[in-house]
This record gives structure tokens, C-alpha cells and sequence, in this order.
């Protein structure tokens, strides 16, 4: 009831008092979920029916981001450089109707083999909180998924419904996280692999992707960690249990040209250390997916990308 009450008026309230509000309140339940954060022992438990990752790898590595304003818009192509110039690829996903979506850095991401995808709608308030409701803006999103030839979902602030979103035309949704008590939707899926989310009448489905590996607004600007030591002790934990390490980063709150970052930004070398810890320490032993690569492994099946509609 209060987290409804607070995305309701949300809009309302002051970005400075927002954040001072999550930081309290992270910062109290940090202390109190410590024995499942950041990591739940249970989540790295392995299928009954799991037959390990291609080519024999200990784990998969999925990086991803969400981009939720204008500014994080801007900084889109400055972060696949990077990317590029250190040898991964990541997806990044778009908020359609809250800012204008720049269709040239959608096409240079796909044609220099990054993914894209939706990111909601327009990020105002629970996208599930009412059926006829969401039913409405799944036509929307729909819309949007084709013309981007997009075949990926992610709801802002992780709120998820997995019945409702059959409604979506997706072969992956990633609005779920193995073990996260500061999301406003904190229901852990409990798993650091992926799932098949199945229609009731026994058709394809689609899978789920939860995150595994904390988020950088979580870490760094709500708990103002100054190292990237909670991600390395996640990711040796993944490692170890052979599951799947998803990061969520945001370009938004990425500090670019080494100035002092603002109050809710962060430097970039730390996503740049993460990367190249992974490089260096892990080299040879992870499968580097995409996540609509991963989502086609997962079913079993090499169907066609799609053709977008448009740009």
C-alpha cells in the first residue's frame, strides 16, 4: 500500500528528497537482509534438469542496460565504445514514450552487434497495477517491440506480473532478480538461472532472465559503495554455483569525462574495472550471451531475428 502511494506521487516529490528517502531506507534494510544479500545461498541451487552452458563454460555473463532519461540517451554510444574496446556486447533497453528514443543510436547499436530493447513505457508509476490497465499499454509496447524488432522486456522499478505479461510479444522478460530487498516489488524469484515461464495452455512461453549481480544505482548511489567488491564476491559466488551473472547498469548515472560526479551519479571506471576483472580473471571460463541469444539457447530452438517495422 505505501509503495503504491509512493509512485503515485512520485512525480510529485523533489529528486533530492526521493533519494535521501531510498538511501534511508536501503541503508536500514542492508543491515536487515544481510543473511540474502547479495547473496541467497538457496538461489544457487542447479535445475533438476540443468545440462550446463555451452561449450561446457562454468557460467553465462549477460550485461545489460536500462536507459530511463535523456541524459542516459546521450551517453549510450560512449558506453558501447567502451564495451567494444574491452570485447563484450551488452543490450540496452529504451524507454519509448518518455523521452524522444534516438532511432541512429538504435541503428548503430544493432549494426555494431548490441541489442536492443523496451524498457516499459513511459516509467510512470506500477505498470501492473491495474489488468485492464496493463492490457492497455501491452498493445503499446507491442507496437513499440516490433518497430524496433525488439524481442526483449524490461518493466521499470522490476515490478513484474509473469501471467501478465503473456500479453507482451517477447521471447524474454527481465524484470525479475534472484534476491533484491530494496526493489519496491522485493519477491526475489530465488534463482540464479534462467526459467521458462509457460502459457497455461502448454504453448512456447517465454523466458525469464532475472538479474543476479546487484544494480550500480542500488550499490553506488543509494549505498554509496566507493569499490566494485560486492560485484566481484557476487560474481565468484555465481561463478562457483555455474549459474548466470546478469548486471543491470544504467548510462544515466555514469560519470563520463572524470569530473566529480554529481549526487546520483558514479565513475565510470568502475563499470570498467567490473568488465575488466571479468577479462582477466575469468577469461576462457564464461559464455558471453546476449540476452535474446541466451533466450533462444534456453528454448532449444535458432529462430530468425526479427525484421523491425520501422526506425
Amino acid at each position: 500500500m505505501l509503495t503504491s502511494l509512493y509512485y503515485t506521487l512520485k512525480p510529485l516529490i523533489p529528486r533530492a528528497v526521493q533519494l535521501a528517502v531510498r538511501r534511508s531506507v536501503t541503508r536500514r534494510r542492508r543491515e536487515r537482509f544481510r543473511h540474502v544479500w547479495p547473496i541467497d545461498e538457496g538461489a544457487g541451487n542447479v535445475p533438476e534438469d540443468w545440462e550446463g552452458w555451452p561449450e561446457g563454460k562454468r557460467f553465462a555473463l549477460v550485461l545489460t542496460h536500462d536507459v530511463d532519461t535523456h541524459r542516459g540517451m546521450d551517453r549510450c554510444l560512449p558506453l558501447m565504445e567502451i564495451e567494444k574496446r574491452l570485447g563484450f556486447r551488452s543490450s540496452f533497453y529504451f524507454v519509448p514514450e518518455r523521452y524522444p528514443v534516438r532511432f541512429d543510436v538504435l541503428q548503430t547499436l544493432e549494426r555494431e552487434g548490441f541489442e536492443v530493447g523496451v524498457h516499459g513505457l513511459d516509467h510512470k508509476g506500477n505498470l501492473f497495477r491495474d489488468r485492464k490497465v496493463f492490457q492497455d499499454r501491452a498493445t503499446r509496447i507491442n507496437r513499440h517491440l516490433k518497430e524496433w524488432g525488439a524481442v526483449g522486456f524490461r518493466s521499470p522499478c522490476m515490478f513484474h506480473n509473469l501471467d501478465w505479461t503473456h500479453d507482451l510479444e517477447v521471447r524474454y522478460d527481465a524484470s525479475t532478480f534472484d534476491t533484491d530487498p530494496f526493489e519496491p516489488q522485493p519477491d526475489g524469484v530465488g534463482t540464479i538461472f534462467p526459467f521458462r515461464v509457460s502459457r497455461k495452455d502448454g504453448n512456447r512461453g517465454y523466458v525469464e532472465l532475472p538479474y543476479t549481480l546487484p544494480q550500480d544505482f542500488t550499490l553506488f548511489v543509494l549505498l554509496g559503495e566507493k569499490t566494485i567488491d560486492i560485484w566481484k564476491r557476487k560474481l565468484d559466488w555465481i561463478a562457483e554455483k555455474g549459474g548466470m551473472a546478469l548486471l543491470i547498469t544504467h548510462p544515466d548515472y555514469m560519470e563520463f569525462e572524470g569530473k566529480q560526479p554529481g549526487r546520483e551519479e558514479y565513475p565510470i571506471r568502475y563499470y570498467t574495472e567490473f568488465l575488466e576483472h571479468v577479462r582477466s580473471h575469468f577469461r576462457g571460463s564464461y559464455h558471453p550471451f546476449l540476452p535474446r541469444d541466451l533466450a533462444e539457447w534456453f528454448h532449444g530452438k535458432q529462430l530468425p531475428h526479427p525484421v523491425r517495422t520501422s526506425w
